[in-house]
């Protein structure tokens, strides 16, 4: 079993994750691209993880639709891992892999990074259409037992891409529908978090959570009910994808537009964010 940060092995970690979706209160995971943002996390008592495909791949300067290298993103979970002593999720896209011999082995080399959990997707990245169903259910039984036989519980996040992909799917009854019998038959074959991205009325919210009573994952869109609202519904794990990304880099750009109008000195000098914070953080003295 391998030992990550902090001398707490990875099977607790696992357990951890795990137990913090089914806690009865809204988990809220701000996804980071790098260990510095992962760090912040930690410090500010988030009690886990998970990255994003998207702000991974622009970060490093690449398009998302695993453009990045897998063996780059391999290296960035492992350091992302050992920078932080809580749980560490990673979302792996439709996971490298062109067959399931491929996906075996790419699920391997990602528990030995450290983590303890996936999003993985039904999307086809070759023909950027919905993997039929039965075929992402064999995908989600094989990441199972490959992570029981390394004796790691991996948490699966099972993503359905129904809502941005299912062109089949042009009523939002269908789309409810088709989702509905996804999230039924992905619980089965041992996905241990539902993912209808791009999902956000109420009313199918609702009806997911009560239909499927297993936990739910949503991403933060326009005109998706506030968190506490969620909290209330049940929903168990809300994530930001790129928004986090996003901020900061709307935080660049307004403070680099200022400069070149030779505006902005007080953004910079009244910063609270202090280089002694910064070595605070990365030395984990917090």
């Amino acid at each position: 079993m391998i030992q990550t940060a902090g001398n707490i092995n990875q099977q607790e970690k696992a357990k951890q994750f795990h137990n913090l979706h089914h806690s009865g209160k809204l988990l809220i995971l701000p996804n980071i691209w790098d260990c510095i943002g992962a760090v912040l996390l930690e410090s500010l008592n988030y009690p886990a993880i998970a990255t994003a495909s998207a702000s991974v791949a622009f970060a490093n300067g690449y398009d998302d639709g695993e453009n990045i290298s897998f063996d780059d993103l391999l290296t960035l979970l492992k350091k992302i891992v050992n920078s932080v002593n809580i749980p560490v999720s990673a979302d792996i896209e439709s996971g490298y892999a062109e067959n399931e011999i491929h996906l075996k082995e790419n699920i391997k080399r990602l528990i030995e990074t450290g983590i303890v959990g996936i999003n993985i997707e039904d999307t086809d990245k070759k023909t950027n259409l919905l993997l039929p169903i039965e075929i992402q259910c064999q995908r989600i039984k094989l990441i199972k037992t490959v992570s029981e036989e390394m004796g790691v519980r991996l948490f699966v996040n099972a993503r359905t891409d129904v809502y941005i992909r299912g062109k089949n799917f042009d009523t939002s009854e269908s789309k409810l529908e088709e989702t509905l019998k996804r999230g039924v038959a992905y619980k089965a074959a041992g996905a241990d978090c539902f993912f209808p991205i791009a999902m956000w009325n109420g009313d199918d919210i609702k009806k997911i959570i009560e239909q499927l009573q297993m936990p739910v994952n949503l991403i933060i869109i326009p005109g998706i009910p506030e968190l506490n609202i969620l909290n209330e519904m049940g929903v168990a794990r809300i994530s930001l994808g790129p928004s986090f990304l996003k901020t900061a880099i709307k935080a660049m750009k307004d403070l680099a537009t200022k400069l070149q109008n030779f505006e902005g000195l007080s953004d910079i000098t009244e910063n609270e964010i202090t280089t002694a914070y910064l070595k605070n953080l990365v030395n984990k003295k917090y």
